[in-house]
């Protein structure tokens, strides 16, 4: 019991710190794809400059990151939701917790896949992942499934901050939970529109040819 109350307190931790702090990275980044190839490329130079980048990710991300999925998925697969505890809106966000924390757990792994691996295996450039991310957003069915995966991620974060603030004796009293909530919802449909038109920049056809193209160079 006592190392499962720890092994929840690093999963929460990590859930805001660093995993929180990358998904809103993310979101910065993607969401320039709003100002044009160009801005998306100088964002993502930029971030493949700092230093030791690799390292950054490695432990500061990815490692981090995969704590918080697998712990989150035997989280998941424990969970009951007990309805004589808690009110009939918390237990059913209790319930969208943990489908949601799947859900991005798959779709992170696909996105990754489809982005970060092929950098990493050569197949693509880092300046023409606009273009990768074109061929996604002008197919359909991948377009839906992105807003499915952008829409539960999001969520999972949002949410994730409400039990945050709770589990660690933040939020202790039934008013400041609920004006948590508030506060965590609006911030929810923000980066999820935010998520959604970055989403849908990347439909511009100006996204079709690599960024020299665009200067001429």
């Amino acid at each position: 019991m006592g190392n499962s109350y720890y092994f929840r307190k690093i999963h929460s931790l990590l859930g805001v710190i660093p995993v929180g702090f990358f998904l809103i990275e993310h979101l910065l980044t993607n969401y320039e794809a709003t100002k044009g190839p160009e801005a998306f490329v100088d964002q993502i130079n930029w971030l493949n400059g700092l230093p030791l980048v690799l390292l950054l990710e490695i432990v500061g991300i990815w490692l981090p990151l995969l704590y918080h999925a697998v712990y989150g998925l035997y989280v998941a697969y424990q969970a009951r939701n007990n309805v004589s505890n808690y009110s009939y809106f918390r237990n059913q966000m209790f319930m969208l917790q943990r489908v949601t924390g799947v859900i991005t757990f798959l779709f992170v792994a696909w996105h990754l896949f489809e982005t970060r691996l092929q950098v990493a295996l050569g197949n693509v450039a880092h300046e023409n992942l606009g273009m990768t991310m074109h061929d996604i957003a002008t197919n359909p069915v991948m377009f839906t499934v992105y807003v499915i995966g952008i829409v539960s991620a999001t969520f999972h974060f949002c949410n994730g901050l409400w039990s945050f603030l709770v589990s660690w004796g933040i939020t202790v009293g039934p008013r400041a939970q609920r004006y948590s909530s508030i506060i965590w919802m609006v911030l929810f449909v923000v980066m999820s529109v935010m998520f959604i038109m970055s989403l849908t920049a990347f439909t511009d056809t100006q996204f079709q040819v690599p960024v020299e193209a665009h200067s001429g160079h």
